[in-house]
This record gives C-alpha cells, sequence and structure tokens, in this order.
C-alpha cells in the first residue's frame, strides 16, 4: 500500500473552505509565528510541570538505556551476500546504515562494514537527516536509492548510493524532498513519482503520476508510464527483477482499500490484473496470490473474506480461472500476512490473537501445509526477512510480553538455531499475562491482553488502536516495561474492532457510520478491567496515537467518567476539517467524508474538537505531538488543547519540533518523549 495510516502531501488545508465559526484555525499555519509562539508558551508549560524531578530524570535515563542498548537484537535484512542493518545508539544518534555477513552474524561482535554514518553526513551538510530507508537495485546489490528526511517528517530527499565505494553517486539520480515514490527498472533507469509542480500530487499529496526516468536525462522529459486521478490517493510503478520472471507494474490506489494492479507489457500497454479492487496481489515467480478482503463470487464458486487463493499467474491472465485455497478464515483465526522464501510460501495467522505459523509448498499433488520449524506455543512469532531469490533461509522473531525477543535462523525443512537473543529490561516475575473478553455494547465479544500484577492497588494503562485492519499481538517493550510494569503498573492491550485481528470483517465492520464500534468496544474493555478488579477509573490510564489518538479523544469527550489520566499522542481530533489537512484525504475509505452530509452527521457525533463541552468532569490529559508530522497535522492537538484551555479543563500539551509522525528523530528524543508520558500517569494516577 502506498499510503500510510494516519501520510502526508504537500498541502496544509484549504483555508477559504472553513466558515469563521472555528477560532483556532490559526493554530493550523504550521510554522507560523504565532503559533509557534503559542507552541512554546504550552510546552513550557507542560516541561516545567513534568520534568526536573527525581523521578523524571530516573524514568529518562532508564528509557534512554533501553533504546541505547549495545546488547540489543541489530535486526537484518538479507540483500544478496549481505546482511544490512540500521543502527542507533549514544554515540550515533541519528544512525547507522551498515553491513555484514552471515557468518559474522553469528558471532557476539560482528564485524560490521558502515555504508552511510547519518550523524556524520548531517554535520558535513548542516541538516538534521533522519534515515528513511533505501531501495536496492536487484540482482547484484551494488546501487540503491538512500532516502533522507528533515526532522523525521515522511517527505524526502532521495539520492542514488554506490555500495561498493560507499559514496553518493555525483550526477546520480537525485529527488527534493516530495513525499516520493521510487523503484529500480534496471541500473540506468527508474520508476519515479514526485511533486514535480501543479496537477503532480493527488489531493492526498502524493504522486499522482508515474514516469521511466532514463539516467542521464532530466526528469522533465522522463517518459510518463500513467497518470491517476487527482482524487486518487496514489499511483506508483515497479520492476520485478526475477530471472526468468522479469515483469513491470503499475498499481492506482482509488482510496486505502481499493485500486487497479497492472501489467506493464513490454510496449507499454497496461493490462489490468483483473481481480476485485479491495483485493491484495502477490506475484512470485509463477504464481500469482490473491487475499481477498470481501466475499468474491468468481462464476459459480464463492470465496469468503479473508482467504487467500493461488493460481499460475500467465494462466490467470490468460483467462484462466482455476483457483486453489490456500487459506479460509474461520470465526478465531485470520491471515496476518504471508511471505515467500525461493521454493515456499510461510503463512502467518493470528489464533485468538496468537501466533501460528505453516509452510505451504506447491508441488505436483497440490499445496503440502507443514507447520514452521521453530515457532514456540503461545509466543508471538514474526518473520523479519527471507531470500525469496536464491535460498529457503528464514529469520524469525519469538517474543512476548515477558519474554525478550530471540531471533532465530533456520532453512524450510532443516534444524533452527538462535542467533541473538536480546537483554531482559525488567523482571518478569509477579507479571502473569491473562487474555480475557469483554462485551461490547451489541454483544460483540472483544478480547484485551493484562500483563502484571493486576490489582487496584496499582494504576493500570491501557492502550488500543482499532483502525485500518492494524492488529495489537503480544510484544516485548523494554521502554514499558523499565517505565510502567516494574514500577509496580498493569499493562493492558485491547483487540477492539477496527484492527485486523479477526481479518476483514473484524476492520470493515466498523468503518464510517459504524465507527461507534470502535469506542463502544474499548469503553467495554475498560469497563470490564473495573468488574474483573483488576483497576478503578480512578487508577485506569488510557494511552495511544495516530487513530489511536482519535479513540483517546473520543474517549476524552463521551466517556471521561472511566478514566483517571489519559495520553494523546500525534492524533486526529478535527474531524470536519481532518481531511483537508495534510494526507486526510487518503483516510476517508475509513472515516469517511465530511463534505458530504450523511457522514458527517456521524462523523460529528464523536469528533472530539466538536464535543468538547463545558462542565463537564474531564481527566487530565496530555497531547503529544511533532511540528514536522507531515502524516497527522499538529494543528489536531494543538486546537483541541486551545479549546479545552477555554474551558479551564487540566490539559498539558508538549511540541517536539523534530520527529516527524513518531513524534522523536532520535534516541535523546524518543526517551524524553516516554519519560513525559509515564511522569505525567504516575503523577495523575500514581497518588
Amino acid at each position: 500500500m502506498s499510503s500510510q495510516p494516519p501520510g502526508t502531501g504537500g498541502k496544509t488545508g484549504r483555508l477559504a473552505d472553513v466558515t469563521e465559526t472555528d477560532p483556532h484555525l490559526w493554530l493550523e499555519d504550521v510554522t507560523g509565528d504565532a503559533a509557534l509562539d503559542w507552541v512554546r508558551a504550552r510546552n513550557g508549560e507542560t516541561t516545567g510541570a513534568l520534568t526536573g524531578t527525581e523521578r523524571f530524570e530516573r524514568l529518562r535515563d532508564e528509557v534512554r538505556e533501553v533504546l541505547d542498548a549495545d546488547d540489543r537484537i541489530p535486526y537484518v535484512r538479507r540483500r544478496g551476500e549481505y546482511l544490512y542493518n540500521f543502527w542507533r545508539d549514544a554515540t550515533h544518534p541519528r544512525g547507522l546504515w551498515r553491513r555484514t555477513t552471515l557468518e559474522e552474524y553469528r558471532g557476539p561482535n560482528p564485524d560490521w562494514e558502515v555504508l552511510v554514518d547519518v550523524d556524520a553526513l548531517a554535520e558535513r551538510e548542516g541538516e538534521n537527516w533522519v534515515w528513511q530507508g533505501a531501495t536496492v537495485l536487484r540482482p547484484g546489490y551494488r546501487r540503491c536509492l538512500v532516502e533522507l528526511s528533515r526532522g523525521g517528517a515522511d517527505a524526502s530527499v532521495v539520492r542514488e548510493f554506490d555500495m561498493d565505494t560507499r559514496e553518493f553517486v555525483e550526477d546520480g539520480f537525485q529527488l527534493s524532498e516530495a513525499k516520493s515514490t521510487v523503484s529500480w527498472i534496471d541500473a540506468d533507469r527508474i520508476y519515479v513519482g514526485t511533486d514535480s509542480g501543479d496537477g503532480s500530487l493527488t489531493d492526498s499529496g502524493y504522486p499522482r503520476i508515474i514516469k521511466e526516468w532514463r539516467r542521464g536525462t532530466p526528469l522533465s522529459e522522463a517518459t510518463v508510464v500513467y497518470e491517476g486521478k487527482p482524487d486518487d490517493v496514489a499511483v506508483f510503478g515497479f520492476h520485478d527483477p526475477t530471472e526468468g520472471y522479469e515483469r513491470d507494474f503499475v498499481r492506482r490506489d482509488l482510496d486505502f482499500y481499493h485500486g487497479d494492479s497492472y501489467l506493464r507489457a513490454p510496449e507499454g500497454e497496461l493490462i489490468r490484473v483483473d481481480v476485485p479492487q479491495d483485493a491484495e496481489i502477490d506475484v512470485h515467480r509463477e504464481w500469482l496470490l490473491i487475499s481477498t478482503r470481501s466475499p468474491w463470487q468468481l462464476g459459480e464458486v464463492s470465496y469468503p473474506a479473508g482467504a487467500l487463493l493461488a493460481t499460475r499467474f500467465d494462466e490467470f491472465m490468460a483467462g484462466g480461472r482455476e483457483l486453489t485455497v490456500l487459506f479460509e478464515p474461520d470465526a478465531h483465526t485470520s491471515l496476518e500476512y504471508h511471505v515467500w522464501t525461493r521454493h515456499h510460501l510461510i503463512l502467518s495467522t493470528l489464533s485468538d490473537v496468537q501466533s501460528r505459523m505453516r509452510v505451504l509448498t506447491p508441488g505436483p499433488d497440490g499445496w503440502l501445509s507443514e507447520p514452521l520449524a521453530g515457532v514456540p506455543e503461545h509466543s508471538s512469532a514474526d518473520v523479519m526477512s527471507t531470500d525469496p531469490d536464491h535460498s529457503d533461509e528464514y529469520l524469525l522473531d519469538i517474543s512476548g510480553f515477558t519474554e525478550p525477543s530471540e531471533l532465530r535462523y533456520g532453512h524450510i525443512g532443516a534444524a533452527v538455531e538462535t542467533l541473538k537473543r536480546a537483554p531482559a529490561f525488567f523482571e518478569p516475575d509477579g507479571m502473569p499475562v491473562g487474555q480475557y473478553l469483554a462485551t461490547s455494547e451489541d454483544g460483540t465479544r472483544i478480547p484485551y491482553f493484562v500483563v502484571g500484577p493486576g490489582r487496584t492497588s496499582g494504576p493500570t494503562l491501557l492502550t488500543g488502536y482499532g483502525g485500518f485492519e492494524v492488529s495489537l499481538t503480544p510484544s516485548y517493550s523494554g521502554v514499558v516495561g523499565r517505565g510502567w510494569l516494574a514500577r509496580g503498573g498493569t499493562y493492558v492491550v485491547a483487540n477492539i474492532r477496527g484492527g485486523g485481528e479477526y481479518g476483514p470483517d473484524w476492520h470493515t465492520s466498523a468503518i464510517k457510520s459504524n465507527r461507534r464500534r470502535v469506542y463502544q468496544d474499548f469503553a467495554a474493555v475498560a469497563q470490564d478491567l473495573v468488574d474483573r478488579g483488576i483497576t478503578t477509573p480512578e487508577r485506569l490510564g488510557i494511552q495511544g496515537g495516530s487513530n489511536g489518538g482519535l479513540l483517546m479523544g473520543v474517549m476524552l469527550t463521551r466517556y471521561p467518567e472511566r478514566f483517571g489520566a489519559i495520553v494523546c499522542q500525534v492524533p486526529l481530533l478535527d474531524m470536519r476539517r481532518y481531511h483537508l489537512l495534510l494526507a486526510g484525504a487518503s483516510w476517508m475509505a475509513e472515516y469517511g467524508d465530511p463534505d458530504v452530509d450523511s457522514d458527517w452527521a456521524y462523523l460529528r457525533e464523536f469528533s472530539p474538537y466538536h464535543n468538547v463541552q463545558s462542565g463537564r468532569s474531564y481527566p487530565p490529559i496530555l497531547f503529544v505531538t511533532s511540528t514536522r508530522d507531515d502524516r497527522v497535522h499538529p494543528a489536531h492537538a494543538r486546537k483541541m488543547v486551545a479549546r479545552m484551555r477555554e474551558h479551564s479543563y487540566d490539559v498539558s500539551y508538549y511540541e517536539n519540533i523534530e520527529g516527524g509522525h513518531g513524534a522523536a528523530a532520535d534516541n535523546e528524543q524518543l526517551a524524553f518523549k516516554w519519560a513525559l508520558v509515564f511522569e505525567f500517569l504516575w503523577e495523575k494516577l500514581g497518588r
């Protein structure tokens, strides 16, 4: 998917479209003097109240130790003969992009070859560069397109880099700062979509035009491959260089969940892959995989939502419709993702939010299914890397709420070895993990995990997301462990509708006009925690970011009596104008269109900014965001705080100048942010 759950464009909102009923519209001017003066004043109030204490200093230092720990696992990705890693620590806060061999990686202290030292580059060029990744040319892996952002924004500059000389290529492919998409075709051509002036971006701020750009020619002369429409989310092109199966594709995203994929023929003709617009496809060698999001009637055969289907690509494009069902969901099990090795397909599924993995192997008698070796019961497992071009190796990360990560290496059909173990950052004794079910307003059973002592004498922190088919699964967090669990807190993760824990239906049942179900589910979990004696409303804090920040805003304005404190991070809050701010238009498939009267009727019911009322008993709330967040506009949080201040509510605000949607550009900033969050919660809930 080209877009991201609450991405950026270049616009700050159509101010002329707004009536004079919003007195805080001036706070949408991201870097305006008046707005930044207001931000600095609010930051000063918050840091003055929360920092400088012995507890805050300990929280910040302990979180920083977790983030900078030299013995944490350096996660890697296979590219050819090397394993690549991006690493930050106290000495290299902006990070190192580096590589090593598997044999070196097996040892306790691998010999890393540094390719890009972001700190040195930033100092040399006088820029606050933040690493955004690299697209490596296959096969050969000798050139790449490096993406760097200023301050951690989604928008980035693109520069060609030579992996052998470890230098940026003079007169190589380069793009100015924008929300660009790039993909190699061969050593002298790339697909590119970028901001090239009026009409080149969609309303969401992503590329609308895809071009084929040849080395040594100006971008203005690049060949146009495809033009989307302004109200599309994005378009992009990519090349599959697999030997013997070289193919080119163009993807058009109509909205966040619907689009068209095209095979680009050698002569330039675009041939649509004839699957439902809400289905996702994956092409590997001779195979086409189709993931359904809604029921698909194909002739006399019906395939359910959440199924994974397989067929031979060339036969399908020629009109054949023989499909093999590789996975079909049930009431308890959904497909989380799939990943290829050279000869096999790994399926990661969730069974009541617990990881299960299987290996599927195509053969003359169909697809053989077996468990994936190295996946223990009752743990969360995640495939970190495979080598689909050359081998059947896989890297598997195993962890749990109280079990530090363990990185395992295997080849399908062979023994599995443990490569790395992460350090333990807190003592898990006395921290049982339990899974419970709450009953939502419409009778739906909502699962949630409880970690920690689960007693009313200590505070409880509940988190959730509830959107964009994002699943929250058990995982180890040294930050939460140090800052919350080790200090006697209980930690709760709610698997509410809107996520993907039970497949597409779990998500689609709670979008647009049914959005209220997300909030009813979360409120039901909060009530269930009290009913079970795990906590009390006064001792229950909640925290969420992005779409989860919207969740926090709704909890504040609709269910304030159920909580003792709230942390709301990089949130959406003004649902009347969200589609006009940055990439908000790309999320209308999730929330609806506020310019349509019937959509605004239900959006108005839960839009936090429009539901702040005087005379309510709102719990204290901390808003955290970033000036450089070009995905969710910082004005959402700014305006909400301004409105709450008008009514003299207990509201705190902190806006980091850097960090993009993560609200922190390096580990120092991240440690400071988390220390603010924990200090606020302990101050409000720990009395």
